[in-house]
């Protein structure tokens, strides 16, 4: 037991021993640690210091060289000002001694003026004196005052002048005139021809076809009533006579007549004709109508090229549909119109597009004739002028019958576009009985003027030709007679488009050889 007891205390101090031996040897390691530690912060300290000083010097050469660059380069531009502004007092001495020298040259120049205006003024005294002695020797010679001596070379300038401005006036106007009508014809023609469109003959009745003869009773209906209906709700008159298979609508108003035929026509093939049903069917044909008016304006105003008209505007044209002038469709015959005028517009250089727009608008006023009283030209202005269409435009409806003055090149145009589309073969229609009348009425009209040798109605009644007595009646007289057989035409005859009034007068002088 104590030998264990001594073995441990034995052990102990061996391993205190170890334990102290193990101390000493990590301070030692720790102080050599610790002093290179402090060896290698020193170094560091002075490299630092070193790299912080080879720093500074850099900054401070470069510091230097910037500011020795600045100073080299305001140094130059202050020698550059300098120079410039040497140059540019060198240049106004220069100008100065140049106004010195020119000022000096104008004062030389102002007294030799002055000397040569004395001069001048004793020159001209002088020759007024001698222009004066002149005069008086020439009054003395002539027996004629100076007055008198130039009123009679006035009067002989003058009578020279007139003379030659008339002739040159003459010449003028004739070379006008020749190469306007050949302008004019020109430019008509192209366009008549660039405008292909169709011919156009329409009747101002509608006769619808019947199934059979047995129809015509049940349209009439007990006692009248169902024809009465039909009448007082269209307003058109059924004409039911011995005509096979057919009933005749006659009646003022196209639109009216043309639901009276679309009526009709759904009552004959529906069967069921009576007061209710017509009446039904009399409301559905006005819807139908009205639809169909507002697609022929639209369609019309494409076909135009026309936009941006009213509403109203656009159903108006549509009606036009409905309206025909001597058997001309009114809307076919203004598309054509605004075709010509607006072709013509172009060959001339002015805008198309207003050409156009009052040529499809010129007869607006044909759709509500029968609503308003006066011509139709002046119900339209007032239609397009309450629409808030252009003053342009309104004036060129107002003037196309020449019932106004024209106030553009536009209005002219549509005028002659509507002559034009009135007057081409095919366009209208009128009963023979009528234009034979119309012809011999003419050549009366020309027959009962004082000198007339004969006369002849041509062309269709669209020139009359009058062949005078030479010893009868003068030059100024032909004028004359022309004029009176016009205003004659105008008052007492309707006619489409115009007529040409032609007065020939010619002398011929005849002899014989023997």
């Amino acid at each position: 037991m104590n030998s264990i007891i001594i073995y441990e205390v034995i052990a102990g101090i061996l391993v205190a021993a170890a334990l102290i031996v193990q101390f000493n040897m990590i301070k030692k390691k720790a102080v050599v640690i610790k002093s290179q530690a402090l060896e290698e912060s020193n170094r560091l300290k002075e490299e630092a210091k070193k790299q912080a000083e080879t720093q500074k010097k850099e900054a401070i050469l470069e510091a230097k060289e910037e500011i020795h660059k600045l100073r080299n380069d305001f140094d130059k531009e202050s020698r550059d000002r300098r120079n410039e502004n040497q140059r540019l007092e060198r240049r106004l001495i220069q100008r100065e001694e140049l106004l010195d020298k020119k000022s000096d040259a104008l004062e030389k120049r102002d007294s030799g003026l002055d000397k040569k205006q004395q001069d001048i003024d004793k020159l001209q005294i002088s020759v007024e004196e001698l222009y004066k002695k002149q005069r008086e020797k020439l009054e003395k010679l002539s027996g004629l005052s100076s007055e008198e001596a130039k009123n009679i070379l006035l009067e002989q300038v003058n009578k020279e002048i007139k003379h030659e401005s008339a002739m040159m006036i003459k010449e003028i106007e004739t070379k006008a005139k020749e190469e306007a009508d050949k302008k004019a014809r020109e430019i008509i023609t192209c366009a008549i021809q660039r405008c292909a469109a169709d011919h156009v003959a329409e009747t101002t009745v509608h006769v619808v076809p019947l199934p059979n003869d047995e129809m015509k009773g049940r349209i009439i209906g007990r006692e009248g009533r169902n024809i009465r209906t039909l009448e007082t709700l269209t307003g058109v008159d059924l004409i039911i006579d011995d005509t096979p298979e057919a009933v005749i609508l006659s009646g003022f108003d196209p639109i009216r007549r043309e639901v009276a035929r679309i009526a009709l026509e759904k009552l004959i093939i529906d069967g069921r004709i009576h007061p209710a049903r017509i009446e039904e069917m009399v409301q559905k044909a006005e819807k139908e109508v009205e639809n169909n008016v507002k697609e022929e304006g639209e369609q019309a105003t494409f076909e135009t090229g026309v936009h941006g008209l009213h509403m109203e505007l656009v159903k108006l044209l549509g009606r036009l549909k409905y309206r025909t002038s001597y058997g001309q469709n009114v809307l076919k015959h203004s598309v054509e119109v605004a075709y010509l005028a607006g072709l013509m517009a172009s060959e001339i250089g002015i805008d198309p597009t207003i050409a156009k727009r009052a040529g499809l608008l010129h007869d607006i006023g044909k759709a509500v004739d029968h609503e308003v009283e006066g011509p139709h030209a002046v119900i339209g202005s007032e239609v397009a002028k309450k629409y808030r269409e252009s003053p342009i435009i309104v004036n060129a409806i107002a003037a196309h019958h020449g019932d106004v003055e024209f106030q553009s090149l536009e209005a002219v145009l549509v005028q002659a576009a509507d002559a034009i589309s009135a007057a081409r073969p095919g366009a209208r229609r009128e009963t023979l009985e009528a234009y034979i009348k119309r012809l011999e009425k003419l050549e009366e009209i020309a027959n009962t003027c004082e000198g007339v040798e004969k006369s002849y109605a041509i062309q269709a009644g669209r020139e009359l030709r009058i062949m005078v007595k030479p010893e009868n009646i003068d030059d100024a007289g032909a004028i004359e007679m022309a004029r009176n057989i016009v205003k004659r035409i105008e008052e007492e005859l309707e006619y489409p488009g115009q007529i040409k009034v032609n007065v020939i007068r010619e002398t011929r002088a005849i002899e014989y050889a023997k």
